[in-house]
C-alpha cells in the first residue's frame, strides 16, 4: 500500500472564502464606477482621455482586491509556502537558522511567528487580539505549525512549539484570553512600553509557558 499523503495545511489567520464576497464586490464596484465615470467624462473630453480617467479610478482598487484573492498561506512536509500577487515565497521549518516570536502592539494587536531559512524569511500571523477578543490561527494549523517546528534543531523553535502547543490546551479547555500563551505575549510588550513592534526574547518566549 502507498503511504498516505498529507495535504496541505492553510495558515491563514483570517480564510480567503470569508473575505472573497466581500473582495469580488469591491472590484465590481470600482469598475462600475470607472465606466460611469468614463461615460460621463466622453460628453465633455476626447474619448482617449475620459477611458485613463476611468481606468485610474477602476484598476488600482479592482486589481488589489483580485491579488488579494490570491494570497494564501500554506504548510506542506514542513515548508511554509506564501503566495501573494504574482510570486510566492517559501521557507524550510526544518531548516529554520531562526525562529521568533514577533508582536505587534495597536489597537487590534497581532503576533506572528517569524521564520528564517538559509534562502529567506516569512512571518506567519498567529492571533489578532482586542482588548476582549480576536481571532486566533485554527487548530489544525497551530497543531501542525508546532510540529514542524519541534523537528528543527534550534532551540528558539522548540520554544515556540510549547508556545503553540500552550495555546492548544488553553483553547482545547475555552480558557480566557489571559490564560492564552499568544494574549499572554501582547499583554507582556503592551506592560513593556516595546509599541509598536517588538521581537520577544527566547526568555519572554519561554516565561510564556511559565
Amino acid at each position: 500500500m502507498a503511504p498516505e499523503h498529507d495535504p496541505p495545511v492553510s495558515l491563514d489567520l483570517v480564510p480567503i472564502e470569508l473575505i472573497a464576497p466581500r473582495l469580488r464586490r469591491v472590484a465590481m464596484i470600482a469598475v462600475l464606477i470607472g465606466v460611469v465615470v468614463g461615460a460621463v467624462l466622453s460628453f465633455f473630453t476626447p474619448l482617449w482621455l475620459a477611458v485613463v480617467v476611468g481606468g485610474v479610478i477602476a484598476v488600482p482598487t479592482a486589481l488589489s482586491a483580485l491579488v488579494t484573492l490570491r494570497r494564501k498561506v500554506l504548510l506542506e512536509h514542513g515548508v511554509i509556502f506564501s503566495t501573494g500577487g504574482l510570486r510566492t515565497r517559501h521557507v524550510d521549518v526544518t531548516k529554520a537558522v531562526a525562529a521568533e516570536v514577533v508582536v505587534r502592539s495597536a489597537r487590534v494587536s497581532e503576533v506572528s511567528v517569524r521564520i528564517t531559512d538559509s534562502d529567506g524569511v516569512l512571518a506567519v500571523p498567529l492571533a489578532l487580539y482586542t482588548t476582549d477578543g480576536g481571532r486566533e490561527l485554527d487548530v489544525l494549523g497551530l497543531r501542525k505549525l508546532a510540529d514542524a517546528l519541534t523537528t528543527s534543531e534550534l532551540v528558539p523553535a522548540a520554544a515556540i512549539a510549547s508556545v503553540l502547543i500552550e495555546q492548544l490546551r488553553a483553547e482545547a479547555r475555552d480558557a480566557a484570553l489571559t490564560e492564552r500563551p499568544l494574549f499572554r505575549a501582547v499583554e507582556l510588550v503592551r506592560a513593556a512600553g516595546r509599541v509598536p513592534m517588538t521581537t520577544l526574547t527566547d526568555h519572554e518566549v519561554a516565561a510564556l509557558v511559565e
